[in-house]
């Protein structure tokens, strides 16, 4: 079995796999969710882009394939360390996520005010967490899930989120999804309006042999909001491919 890396987004932490990591752990998957760069007890990287904190993954994972579980963010530095680092791959899962977050143009404009701003004007993370996580939750969600995500957004340092939301602006790998040759495994939820699974199954139109599970209710906290049956899709796409 290749081991399996958990990626979080940019509100996140390595605790937002929990649920993730002892499921598969009772499979026999060797599980890693790590600590973006910045995030926890990890340094950050300087300068914060993409090559940095794909470099920084790439030596975690060492001479190994891993299979790359993205949620969000993670799902875009599952697809940058695929574009640098192919040969490291066994399969990715490309959760809640997008295949370009393109800087200057009006959703992007209005995420990165929507979570700079406030913090220009003196709110702390946790007001931020208060006022943004609720609107992140689906119709079907785990209560437990969303303080969770609650928590960990209130523990992000401010200097981090500010580098990682710059981050995401950079990204774009568009041209690159007709080239993913590892098996893969887009997971959207109905719900989600910050990758929404209408976009979702445009990525997975232009990926070779990609498979799209759209869940229902579901919104962008993914893997939070939706534990069981996360892993239930994801279980079954491993299961599938021989993972």
């Amino acid at each position: 079995m290749a081991p399996l890396f958990f990626l979080h987004g940019v509100s996140g932490g390595n605790s937002a796999w929990d649920r993730q990591v002892a499921h598969f752990a009772k499979l026999g998957y060797r599980c890693k969710s790590w600590d973006q760069p910045g995030y926890g007890k990890i340094p950050a990287v300087e300068p914060y882009n993409l090559e940095n904190v794909a470099l920084f993954l790439k030596n975690l994972i060492g001479n190994e394939k891993a299979v790359l579980v993205g949620h969000s963010m993670g799902g875009l530095i599952a697809q940058e360390f695929y574009a640098r680092h192919p040969q490291s791959v066994a399969a990715l899962a490309l959760c809640f996520t997008s295949a370009a977050f393109v800087g200057g143009s009006d959703f992007s404009r209005q995420f990165v005010e929507q979570r700079i701003g406030p913090l220009d004007r003196g709110e702390t993370m946790a007001q931020l967490a208060s006022r943004l996580m609720p609107s992140a939750r689906g119709r079907i969600s785990d209560q437990k899930g969303f303080e969770l995500a609650v928590r960990l957004m209130a523990a992000v340092p401010p200097e981090t989120y500010r580098k990682a939301v710059h981050l995401l602006t950079t990204f774009d790998r568009r041209a690159e999804l007709p080239r993913i040759a590892v098996p893969t495994l887009l997971l959207a939820g109905s719900d989600d309006t910050t990758a929404p699974a209408r976009l979702m199954a445009r990525m997975a139109e232009k990926i070779p042999g990609a498979e799209l599970v759209v869940l229902d209710g579901c919104g962008h906290l993914g893997p939070m909001d939706q534990p069981e049956r996360f892993n239930a899709a994801l279980e079954g796409f491993l299961s599938r491919r021989k993972l």
